[in-house]
């Protein structure tokens, strides 16, 4: 019987003790589980960025399969903004989304961008403009991709429209639910306006960026 107690003590004070023996603790545990924590920022930035170079390489996918500059001015319906706004729309969305999870007033150059769009129909430009545009977004977006600091998913966000609208989220609800939805559909419309013009696309230009995760020799015909 004592023998018996004897194990069950040392069980028990291994138990208690199992941190000190391993080197760490439930607490540093814990710590380091909101160290690595995901913020907003790094869900939505790295998004931005993909998309934006995937709807670039569909630009030029266009080019090289011989499409003209018209294709800039088509619509998917003819109440619908033309490629060349679509394509400065989503561009505005990712610039927009950043700066609003910085608390930052919008530059400038957002507000040009937004009547470049929108002037578009008459003024769509070319095939290569619209890749400019895509290229001035993405290097902006790298540059500020390690400077936006963490924020907290509560954090109150006041999302002011050009037409007098004010919508009162969080960060999270800013996110899910404006961001990225509104970045997407523009994105969206931009693949469907090409492919409706003949150019030659498919899931795999969509979600290009996911062969970086591919695991060796699953690929088909590998």
């Amino acid at each position: 019987m004592f023998f018996i107690c004897s194990i069950f003590q040392a069980v028990y004070a291994l138990g208690r003790n199992w941190w000190r023996i391993a080197g760490t603790s439930p607490r540093s545990n814990v710590n380091r589980q909101k160290e690595t924590r995901v913020t907003l920022p790094d869900l939505i930035v790295p998004t931005y960025i993909q998309m934006l170079g995937a709807l670039s390489g569909w630009l030029g996918k266009a080019e090289a399969q011989g499409s003209a500059d018209a294709v800039m001015a088509a619509r998917l319906a003819p109440d619908m903004f033309p490629l060349a706004t679509q394509i400065r729309f989503a561009c505005v969305q990712a610039q927009e989304g950043v700066y609003r999870l910085r608390g930052e007033a919008f530059p400038a150059s957002i507000a040009e961008l937004l009547d470049e769009g929108r002037n578009a129909g008459e003024r769509p430009g070319t095939i290569a403009d619209a890749r400019t545009r895509i290229a001035e977004t993405l290097a902006l977006l790298e540059q500020m991709q390690g400077d936006i600091p963490a924020i907290d998913p509560a954090t109150p966000i006041a999302h002011a429209l050009p037409q007098g609208m004010v919508f009162d989220l969080t960060a999270e609800q800013f996110v899910r639910d404006w961001a990225l939805p509104q970045f997407y559909f523009h994105l969206m419309t931009a693949y469907a306006i090409l492919r409706a013009q003949g150019v030659e696309l498919g899931k795999v230009d969509y979600v290009a960026h996911m062969f970086a995760y591919l695991r060796p020799g699953t690929a088909p015909g590998s």
